[in-house]
């Protein structure tokens, strides 16, 4: 059985592997509603439209204050 004639450098190596690795970036399509790019046939992250219908309603960030508990100026009871 023939042998190789001389061992191959690990930058030669490592190039021929790391073709099989290498990502491909799919198709990407255009929302009809905001006009960003998305993966096609999903919803898009962006504004929330599938096939011209609202699919996944926006979250509205809530100020500090509504997360504080409550109005200001009322002081909790303890027991």
């Amino acid at each position: 059985m023939p042998n190789p004639y001389g061992r191959h450098t690990r930058h030669r190596t490592g190039s021929r592997r790391a073709q099989n690795w290498r990502l491909e970036v799919s198709g990407m399509s255009e929302c009809g509603h905001c006009h960003q790019t998305k993966a096609p046939h999903t919803v898009c992250p962006h504004c929330g439209f599938y096939n011209g219908k609202l699919v996944v309603p926006k979250k509205e960030k809530k100020s500090k204050k509504a997360q504080a508990g409550g109005p200001q100026g009322e002081e909790k009871e303890g027991k």
